[in-house]
């Protein structure tokens, strides 16, 4: 009846008039309460906020159900059913109002419209169901947007948390999020530094290859920088903080998740179509009440599809990404999962991104008469109390060779140079030819070709010397992640035609691994300026790119790049620019991150198709089989109930790779 939706109208004016006349009265409150709503509002409030919704718009529908069939009680239950669906209905008004004041169409006018038109047809049980079907939709989607917003949170659960700070000469354990610019952080061996900040006391050999791609720890000081994420292998630092608050590592992570995108190109461009066709909508709207009547009016106005591509769309993408998460990859934007399928060109960063941390011995080189397992008895005894990658290389190599390391007398580490130690009445010194220059001992002839040679390759020597004479060296070369070499073989069967190294390696050992790997091609003594140009120059060339990296050396490149991935343990500016993060710290799911992409783009596909065709169906039955609006509802259930299990299917997919398994095997 019309005075419903009277009431409707006269009762949304009253609530606008109310709401102003507080606003004016207390703006003070109302904008304090406005920015509180906003910091708490979290993704658990939208699913209480669509299940409370859900649950009055249920009531709705049974009342009106009831007051169809008992006409005893048909009078009260019609004002208590107008009234439920007024306050069900009222925010779909705001969002239609929003559209009027800005002089735009959109689904949302359309979805005002209907309610309007169902409260002056009296078509109050088709209203309720519609909006019942439509409120279960977001409750789906706000479920699934929890659980992934858990998945993610969970991920980052092994961060740290607290600090350590001097106070008074007293380390006391604080809260990161606590400190304060100009703060003293004590940072132990084996600790990962939590911020930036300048080295006030103490000394430490620090590994800090995911912000720089070096592969040798660095020496720290007094006076030295000192970045968050990268770790002390030895030694202890007092770090003076220069960055706080929303630029700690904590506050990173939470604004990483709160900027995940869900929504898709795909998505968008459906949702773009369905509000430039709400005009066309609404004329035809007119016409069908002048020849069929109100009630296919009615079904014609609520047949554009923008609700159930809001719906399905995000939904698919809130499972592929979920699907991901259990694999070890975290999604922060919908979008990049979707241009994956589109990739045909992939740039790998060298350091640290092909090679892992642990590096490896190449060989030993001895001089004055020595045997290699001399040399290498020297060199781990002396690194065997030390924890950091390359003297773990080095005991490795000697438990290789089944070598017993003696206990040492006496030892001096000094920082970043080398390691000195008494063993059997001789002096051992362990280190980099800085170390030995220090110490003023004079290289052989034959050491000082293999440090040519080795620098060409790429590599790094580390010297030993007994009684201050050289005696030989141990070469370290980086160590090829085992799951490279099938991965590239297997991108190529998801089109990837290009697959290429960027190194700011020499040229030798940049084209020595292209090679051995199957690469196209190779860059080599790359700036990290000159990565970016690398990225656009492909571009121009016609490619979409993917650039996977791991420090902030690669951060110009990855935000140039059509998709950027990072590998877990890479540094804060990488994993925040990349919206794709291989979280097992290696590259051994990302094949599987390309089969769920292209999944992912089959699932948004298919959700355009179904999300367009119960509407088609409906307007052509108002016409050929004299429809109305609860006709279109059970296509339009028909249709959502298709689409949902369209979108959730994937999370049953568990990707296989036999092809992977038989490529390594070979």
């Amino acid at each position: 009846m019309l005075i419903d939706a009277g009431i409707l109208a006269v009762t949304y004016i009253g609530i606008k008039i109310f709401k102003k006349y507080r606003k004016q009265r207390d703006t003070t409150t109302i904008k304090s309460q406005k920015i509180a709503k906003v910091k708490d509002s979290t993704v658990n409030e939208a699913v209480e906020r669509e299940n409370h919704y859900l649950k009055v718009t249920t009531i709705a529908a049974s009342v009106s159900a009831i007051r169809n069939v008992y006409s005893p009680l048909a009078f009260p239950l019609h004002f208590i059913s107008v009234g439920l669906l007024i306050y069900i209905v009222t925010p779909a008004l705001k969002r239609g109002e929003k559209l009027i004041r800005q002089k735009k169409s959109g689904n949302d006018l359309l979805v005002s419209t209907s309610a309007f038109v169902c409260l002056a047809t009296n078509q109050l049980f088709t209203l309720s169901i519609g909006y019942l079907w439509y409120y279960f939709g977001s409750k789906l989607i706000a479920k699934t947007q929890n659980h992934s917003q858990k998945m993610l949170t969970n991920i980052f659960e092994q961060q740290f948390k607290t600090v350590w700070v001097l106070k008074d000469n007293v380390e006391i354990e604080v809260p990161l999020e606590t400190l304060n610019i100009n703060d003293i952080v004590v940072v132990n061996t084996g600790e990962v530094v939590p911020i930036d900040g300048v080295v006030t006391a103490g000394t430490a050999l620090i590994d800090q290859h995911a912000l720089t791609g070096e592969s040798q720890p660095a020496e720290k000081g007094k006076g030295d920088e000192v970045f968050a994420s990268t770790v002390i292998i030895s030694g202890k630092i007092y770090v003076k903080v220069e960055k706080s608050g929303e630029e700690t590592t904590v506050s990173k992570i939470g604004q990483i998740l709160n900027r995940a995108v869900v929504k898709t190109d795909a998505q968008t461009m459906g949702e773009n179509w369905a509000d430039s066709i709400a005009l066309p909508i609404l004329g035809l709207t007119t016409f069908t009440l002048m020849t069929v009547g109100y009630f296919g009016a009615t079904a014609v106005v609520t047949s554009g599809f923008g609700s159930s591509i809001r719906m399905l769309s995000p939904l698919g993408v809130l499972n592929h990404i979920n699907l991901a998460t259990q694999q070890g990859i975290l999604i922060k934007d919908g979008r990049a999962l979707e241009k994956l399928s589109q990739v045909d060109t992939i740039l790998f960063d060298k350091t640290g991104t092909l090679t892992i941390e642990q590096p490896e011995i190449a060989q030993i080189i001895v001089c004055d008469g020595y045997q290699e397992d001399e040399v290498l008895r020297y060199a781990a005894t002396a690194e065997n109390k030390l924890t950091h990658p390359i003297a773990k290389a080095i005991i490795n190599k000697a438990t290789e060779y089944k070598l017993t390391l003696p206990t040492i007398d006496n030892s001096k580490y000094q920082m970043g140079y080398g390691v000195t130690v008494t063993l059997e009445d001789k002096i051992i010194h362990v280190g980099s030819i800085r170390f030995m220059t220090t110490e003023r001992m004079t290289l052989p002839a034959k050491i000082e070709e293999a440090i040519k040679i080795s620098h060409h390759e790429g590599n790094s020597l580390v010297i030993v010397a007994v009684n201050r004479q050289i005696i030989g060296a141990i070469e370290i070369q980086a160590s090829m992640r085992t799951e490279v070499k099938p991965m590239v073989k297997t991108l190529r069967q998801f089109g990837i035609k290009h697959i290429s190294i960027v190194s700011g390696d020499h040229e030798q050992p940049t084209k020595k691994l292209a090679t051995s790997l199957g690469m196209d091609s190779y860059f080599y003594e790359v700036l990290p300026e000159n990565k970016a140009q690398i990225v656009e120059q492909l571009q121009q060339e016609g490619k979409v790119v993917c650039f996977v990296g791991d420090g902030i050396n690669d951060a110009i490149a990855m935000k140039k790049a059509d998709v950027s991935i990072s590998i877990k343990g890479a540094s804060s500016i990488a994993t925040d620019i990349a919206p794709i993060v291989l979280m097992d710290s290696g590259l051994s799911h990302l094949c599987q991150l390309f089969e769920i992409s292209r999944s992912l783009n089959t699932t948004l596909r298919n959700s355009l198709k179904i999300a367009i065709t119960p509407n088609i169906l409906t307007i052509a039955g108002v016409f050929l089989l004299n429809f109305g609006r609860l006709d279109g509802i059970v296509l339009d259930a028909i249709g959502l109930s298709v689409g949902i299990f369209n979108a959730k299917k994937c999370s049953k997919h568990q990707p296989q790779y036999s092809s992977i398994k038989s490529i390594a095997k070979d």
